[in-house]
């Protein structure tokens, strides 16, 4: 059964991270899916399998946010004219949030494995 308490830990440990990895340089977003999959992994604990599902779920809504911020992004700076980047991204905003995500919610559930296994022992 899924641990919704672990999920809601590690998404809000790797949304507060990301914020914060915006404005430190080196941070960033892999930083936060890891950090965020490992909290939610070790908190759900029960070993490497509960802990990669609970991981993976924490990066997947997690990288589902920012792709969305990422699309909204786009689309409000190209209809009001600052910049390209519907084309530079070859009309392919879509295709880069889905990548963002599987990204997000992949190192999420390595980290989360881990996080439950060390919680496990």
């Amino acid at each position: 059964m899924t641990n919704w308490y672990a999920v809601g830990v590690g998404f809000v440990v790797m949304t507060v991270i990301g914020v914060v990895g915006l404005a430190i340089p080196g941070l960033g977003q892999l930083t936060a899916g890891l950090v965020g999959g490992f909290v939610a992994g070790y908190v759900a604990a029960g070993g490497a399998g509960r802990g990669a599902w609970h991981g993976l779920l924490a990066g997947s809504l997690g990288g589902i946010v920012v792709a969305a911020v990422f699309g909204v992004a786009v689309g409000v700076l190209g209809a009001i004219g600052l910049g390209p980047f519907g084309p530079l991204l070859g009309g392919g905003v879509f295709f880069v949030a889905v990548f963002v995500a599987l990204v997000m919610g992949l190192e999420s559930a390595l980290a989360g494995a881990l996080g439950g296994w060390i919680a496990e022992e």
